[in-house]
C-alpha cells in the first residue's frame, strides 16, 4: 500500500481536508516547539489549533513519536567494509572443524545490597525495588558465547587488564576440544592487542582474531547475551557482596548451558550495508 493512498484513507477516517492533514505531518515532522526539543499532543494541538484527541489520533495513525530518539554511532573505521564481510561470514557460513566464539568483557559489574525489601509484584501493581542501595564493590565478567551452539563460557575477575585476560584466554584453552580451531570475535580494546596476548597467540597457531570495526559492538553477539544476563540476573539483584555477584553470575551461566538457543543471525553484509546507505543519505539530507 502506498504511503499516498494510506494519507487519503486516514484523511478520510478523520474527515479532514488531505491537504490539512499533509500539513500538519509535515510540520510535526519537520518542526520543533520554541521552548522544547520536541513536541508533545498538548503543545502541538496548542499550536496548531486542533484538538489533543485529534492530535494523538494523527500521531498514533502515522507511528508519529516525538518523544522518543534513538541513539547510533557510525564506525570511522577504514577497514569497515573488510571486517563486516569477514565476521558476518563467520555466523552464515562457519568454518568446518572450527569452534567461532564471540568474546568480551562486561566490566564495572556493581554489587549492589538494596537498602529496604523489595516490595513483591501483586495483581495490579508490579514489583517494588528501591532505588537506594549500598556498594560492596564490582566485578568483571569475562566471556565467550559459542555462535553455534548458543553456550557460554564466562568467569568473574577483579580486574579488566590483559593479565585477566590471558587468564580467561588459558581458561579457554582448557575448555575448547585440542583438534578444533578456534576463532574469536572480539573488540578494539587495547588489552585485547596486548604484547603478551599476542606472544600467547603465537605460540598456539589455533587461535584467530578477527576484531570489530570501531563503533560496532552490535557485530559481537555476546553484548546481546551480556543484555540477556544483565536483565533475568543483575540489574533487580540485591547482593550483600561481590562473592554473593560472583555467584549469582555463575549459577545463570550453568543454567543457561543446560539449555543453550543461539542468537539467529540473519543479515547478510550487504543488507548491512544497504541499511547504512540509507541511514547516511537521511543524515546527510538526501533522500534520493
Amino acid at each position: 500500500m502506498s504511503t499516498g493512498f494510506r494519507t487519503n484513507q486516514i484523511a478520510a477516517h478523520l474527515k479532514t481536508p488531505l491537504g490539512t492533514v499533509k500539513t500538519r505531518i509535515q510540520r510535526a515532522l519537520a518542526t520543533r516547539p520554541k521552548a522544547a526539543t520536541h513536541w508533545s499532543v498538548r503543545t502541538f494541538a496548542k499550536a496548531h489549533g486542533v484538538s489533543k484527541s485529534t492530535t494523538a489520533r494523527y500521531f498514533a495513525l502515522f507511528g508519529i513519536q516525538p518523544h522518543r530518539a534513538r541513539s547510533f554511532k557510525l564506525s570511522n573505521d577504514p577497514f569497515f567494509v573488510e571486517k563486516v564481510r569477514d565476521i558476518v561470514g563467520l555466523y552464515l557460513n562457519p568454518p568446518d572443524k572450527a569452534l567461532v566464539l564471540c568474546v568480551d568483557e562486561k566490566s564495572q559489574i556493581q554489587a549492589l545490597e538494596r537498602s529496604q525489601p523489595v516490595l513483591p509484584m501483586g495483581l495490579g501493581y508490579v514489583e517494588g525495588v528501591t532505588h537506594d542501595y549500598f556498594r560492596h564493590g564490582t566485578t568483571t565478567l569475562f566471556a565467550a558465547l559459542n555462535a553455534a551452539s548458543g553456550e557460554v563460557i564466562g568467569q568473574c575477575k577483579p580486574r579488566h587488564r590483559h593479565q585477566e585476560f590471558l587468564s580467561f584466554l588459558n581458561h579457554l584453552d582448557r575448555n575448547v576440544p585440542k583438534h578444533l580451531d578456534v576463532h574469536l570475535i572480539l573488540d578494539n580494546y587495547a588489552t585485547h592487542k596486548h604484547a603478551k596476548v599476542r606472544a600467547w597467540l603465537a605460540k598456539r597457531p589455533r587461535y584467530h582474531l578477527h576484531f570489530t570495526p570501531t563503533y560496532s559492538s552490535w557485530l559481537n553477539q555476546v553484548e546481546r547475551w551480556f543484555g540477556v544476563i544483565t536483565s533475568r540476573a543483575i540489574r533487580r539483584g540485591s547482593f550483600r557482596s561481590v562473592r554473593e555477584l560472583t555467584q549469582n553470575i555463575q549459577q545463570f551461566i550453568e543454567r543457561h548451558n543446560h539449555d543453550p538457543r543461539p542468537f539467529k543471525w540473519t543479515a547478510s553484509a550487504d543488507s548491512i550495508f544497504e541499511k547504512l546507505t540509507r541511514l547516511s543519505k537521511v543524515i546527510s539530507g538526501t533522500l534520493h
